[in-house]
């Protein structure tokens, strides 16, 4: 079969299984089929396409329509330009993530300063690595539950050549650590319990629990952090806490309960227009 044809063939039968994104999910697993990039992909259209090429391009077409997300099948996904290696311990990075990145860089004046950052449930190291590539003398502390999702990340630091500057510790958020940070980043679970079996497959099947479950209403992540930030904090740092939509109100409420925190401000928006990334700071 030609190419051309046969990924067309593939855009027909993901559209018919329901799958919104049939024309791009179709052209980027015959990218990982074949082993070409974009431009190549172009230039192959009109070429015969061999048949392990063909067999192989099968399997990927059938896991994509049986539910699994393209990210998950191809192995990796790109955040912030950069791309990550992905593990079963280990979210999906996705765009609204990057609010998070964005409003941490925002509240850094000098980019080249030396500054200490914490990553609290860093899975698969994209947050972390995203700012390391921005603060070319920032360090960096990841730190996750899940080993397998600290091996992914130090896999992911290494390849993009930042792992010099990142020591890795595997517990429960700041428990086992000492010593002040500038900037802490999180992206908490923050689903509530009862709410899973409302995701979408591709999500409720195929990223881990341990990342989704916040716990009955969706904050016991945040009211653990909350109370760790104010010892873990440095003079004028600042922690940048990833939010579920509906939830600002709440984590605000939290902070504010501790009695040693203030919010800087709403919290900032992602593209959609959903509150995403909330700024905290030791009061003052």
């Amino acid at each position: 079969m030609i190419l051309g044809e046969l990924r067309r063939s593939a855009v027909q039968r993901l559209r018919v299984a329901g799958v919104e994104s049939a024309e791009a999910d179709a052209r980027l697993l015959l990218m990982r089929a074949a082993q070409v990039d974009a431009a190549k992909l172009i230039s192959l259209e009109g070429s015969e396409v061999a048949a392990d090429v063909a067999a192989a391009y099968d399997r990927l077409i059938e896991r994509r329509i049986s539910g699994e997300p393209v990210a998950r099948i191809a192995g990796e996904k790109e955040f912030w330009s950069l791309r990550f290696a992905l593990g079963s311990d280990t979210l999906v990075p996705r765009p609204e993530t990057e609010t998070i990145v964005e409003a941490a860089l925002a509240e850094i004046e000098d980019k080249n300063r030396t500054i200490s950052i914490l990553d609290l449930g860093v899975g698969s190291g994209a947050i972390l690595a995203a700012l390391l590539s921005e603060l070319p003398n920032a360090k960096g502390v990841a730190v996750d539950k899940s080993e397998e999702a600290l091996r992914t990340a130090r896999e992911n630091l290494r390849n993009l050549s930042l792992d010099r500057r990142v020591s890795y510790a595997c517990g429960d958020w700041a428990n086992a650590l000492g010593g002040t940070f500038n900037l802490i980043v999180s992206n908490p679970p923050y689903i509530a319990s009862k709410e899973l079996a409302l995701l979408s497959p591709e999500v409720r099947v195929h990223d881990p629990l341990l990342a989704l479950d916040g716990g009955p209403d969706g904050l016991d992540a945040y009211r653990i952090i909350l109370r760790q930030l104010g010892d873990r904090l440095a003079p004028g740092g600042k922690a940048v806490l990833e939010l579920g939509q509906g939830q600002e109100e709440a984590v605000i409420a939290l902070a504010k309960a501790t009695g040693k925190l203030s919010v800087a401000g709403r919290a900032r928006k992602d593209l959609a227009g959903i509150p995403r990334a909330l700024i905290i700071h030791v009061k003052r």
